[in-house]
């Protein structure tokens, strides 16, 4: 794969290397010691890091195979899992066949979490981890990068402003997505760049234009080339996002001036609280593979949007905001009638419906009144595309961030 050595992930011939620079590396260190034990980080990060170091060592040392790290990784991840939320829950495994490479296209909600939580249902149910697309933006962190590369990641660059540069940049991934196929290794990509802050999961046309690129001088014909893909809608479903706040801000602070400047380190901060705050019930809906796709982008994408809408499955918190925010108040959608038009993710029983409007409640308290219209929206927004999805109705959004 040297043609992609620009993008990839670490093979097996590196893994062993990398594991053996990153637990020498002091800054990978503070970094583990301060997720392990703040405290101590913060009073005695010399004797923390010794002790991280040993840890990891003894762990991890003499892993050669991306594949055994990644198994010697799931119960980690499983006690993050765990700890971070009360169940999560999955549906559609079923249609999916083992031993088969799928071109998983999901929702955007959290930097890290997303496709964690999709690479964990599919381990924990015999299924190949998948290679994870990853915007540059987040691997100005040296030791960030390192572990990601060895996390099966793989780059997909941004912020370019040569046409040219786009277009060769754009056509590698699109080749190295296609060859990661082709060799029966599973994608998990965003639908769009940057998360859905609002709530509203649209798929950008032009990944989908991307997934084309690589095929087009062949002749092949577009529908044929996606078939080959093996697309599969993924809709991720939070019942509560620990980065509601910092969104809602971020939304409202570019409503109200007309843009929003990220600050430093903002985006370790963001995939710190994804990973480490509280998630509630979260449910993943795995679509069908696509085998008979639309002949254009645009359609394909629309496709991808109603069926990760019709399955999304809602949670109490949706539908409390749902309602406080009054959304198509002339739609006459009760609790009754939103429940037998969509999918939820659990029965809404008086107790969880007053559970949640406490919840709500709390949460709004706790932020400024000017945003809280906006953490309202992100909440009840996937009731709206539900319901539109049910009803056959399109919608379209270009935020995001």
């Amino acid at each position: 794969m040297q043609e992609f050595d620009a993008i990839r992930p670490y093979s097996d011939d590196e893994t062993g290397n990398a594991i053996n620079k990153l637990v020498r590396d002091p800054e990978f260190l503070d970094m583990i010691g301060r997720f392990k034990s703040p405290t101590l980080a913060k009073w005695a990060p010399s004797i923390l890091r010794i002790w991280v170091k040993r840890w990891l060592l003894s762990h991890f040392a003499g892993i050669t195979r991306i594949d055994d790290l990644q198994a010697r990784l799931s119960g980690y991840v499983g006690e993050l899992v765990d700890h971070t939320t009360t169940r999560v829950t999955h549906s559609g495994l079923e249609n999916l066949n083992k031993h088969s490479a799928h071109l998983f296209i999901s929702n955007h909600r959290d930097i890290v979490f997303d496709p964690m939580v999709v690479n964990y249902l599919l381990f924990a149910n015999g299924f190949k981890t998948t290679r994870i697309a990853i915007g540059d933006n987040l691997l100005a962190n040296r030791v960030f990068a390192e572990m990601m590369r060895l996390n099966k990641s793989f780059v997909v660059r941004r912020n370019m402003t040569s046409p040219r540069e786009m277009r060769d940049a754009y056509i590698m991934l699109s080749s190295f997505i296609s060859h990661s196929i082709d060799n029966n290794e599973s994608i998990w990509i965003a639908q769009r760049e940057g998360r859905a802050k609002n709530g509203l999961d649209f798929t950008d046309p032009a990944i989908i234009k991307m997934f084309y690129m690589s095929k087009k001088k062949s002749g092949l014909a577009f529908s044929e080339a996606m078939n080959r893909l093996h697309i599969v809608p993924v809709s991720i479903a939070y019942e509560y996002d620990p980065c509601d706040v910092d969104k809602a801000r971020a939304l409202e602070t570019h409503d109200r001036t007309g843009e929003y400047t990220k600050r430093e380190g903002e985006d370790t901060d963001q995939i710190m609280k994804g990973l480490t705050g509280f998630k509630g019930h979260v449910h993943v809906h795995f679509g069908a593979p696509i085998a008979d796709a639309e002949d254009n982008p645009k359609d394909l994408a629309a496709r991808i949007d109603r069926e990760m809408h019709a399955n999304y499955h809602l949670h109490t918190s949706n539908l409390v905001a749902y309602q406080q925010r009054g959304i198509h108040p002339d739609s006459h959608a009760t609790r009754d009638s939103v429940s037998d038009a969509v999918v939820t993710a659990e029965a809404w029983s008086a107790a969880e419906i007053e559970a949640a409007e406490a919840e709500m409640e709390r949460r709004l308290d706790a932020c400024d009144p000017a945003i809280r219209p906006y953490l309202l929206d992100m909440y009840a927004n996937p009731v709206v595309t539900a319901l539109e999805a049910h009803n056959g109705k399109t919608n379209s959004s270009s935020e995001h961030s």
